[in-house]
């Protein structure tokens, strides 16, 4: 039988929990191995368990959602993290793509939504509500027309290339290096050296980079 994925719930509202760990455990292929009321026993608890995706709650106490996914992904950056919300301003996706989060779900979405995105996130891929996707990318194409007055074709190998794309799909250092079978080592320093090249700093950058190139759409 096939290894379920193991989740770990962070928000700070018992019952919003139980309907989540309901929800979850409703799914064949999943299970909840720990939950968590603050964004600091959040990490804590992460790092204990090892699960597969954090459902990672934006609005708790001690340490927020969006600050404790960031120092998550710092110190495990292979531990997925799905953030849930109820706020749809494009300012609060684009500081949780600069922390590495690999999706973002509304509370008031569906169950339907919600296995989907773990699902999405578990394949290695990203995922973005529907309710807020228009947005986002909206915001996107204005960056692109940014990036081609500043960006040249051709700077990147192929191997950079590919390396790129794959980041910006969601996937982690040691994901990438299983994929195109190369060392993690030489994984991060392709990244490295895309970053460089294309003078870029963040996620996001990438992200609209990658929709630029019409990766973005390719399987």
């Amino acid at each position: 039988m096939k290894n379920k994925l193991r989740i770990l719930i962070a928000e700070d509202h018992l019952s919003v929990r139980e309907g989540f760990r309901l929800i979850i455990e409703s799914q064949e292929d999943m299970e909840v191995v720990g939950e968590a009321g603050d964004g600091r026993a959040a990490v804590e608890l992460a790092l204990q368990l090892q699960p597969d995706i954090v459902l990672m709650d934006i609005s708790m106490p001690e340490l927020n959602g969006l600050k404790a996914a960031a120092k998550l992904k710092r110190v495990a950056p292979d531990i997925k993290i799905l953030t849930l919300t109820r706020h749809t301003d494009e300012a609060y996706l684009k500081e949780l793509l600069q922390a590495g989060v690999s999706g973002y779900v509304l509370k008031q979405s569906t169950s339907t939504e919600l296995i989907r995105a773990i699902h999405a996130i578990a394949a290695g891929g990203s995922y973005l509500d529907p309710a807020i996707a228009g947005k986002v990318f909206a915001g996107y194409a204005g960056e692109q027309t940014k990036l081609r007055g500043e960006i040249r074709g051709g700077q990147l190998t192929a191997r950079e290339s590919e390396v790129l794309r794959h980041i910006a799909l969601g996937y982690s250092n040691k994901e990438i290096a299983e994929k195109m079978d190369i060392s993690v080592k030489t994984a991060e320093a392709h990244k490295a050296n895309c970053l460089k090249k294309l003078n870029m700093k963040s996620r996001k950058e990438i992200i609209s980079y990658a929709i630029l190139q019409g990766w973005m759409n390719e399987n």
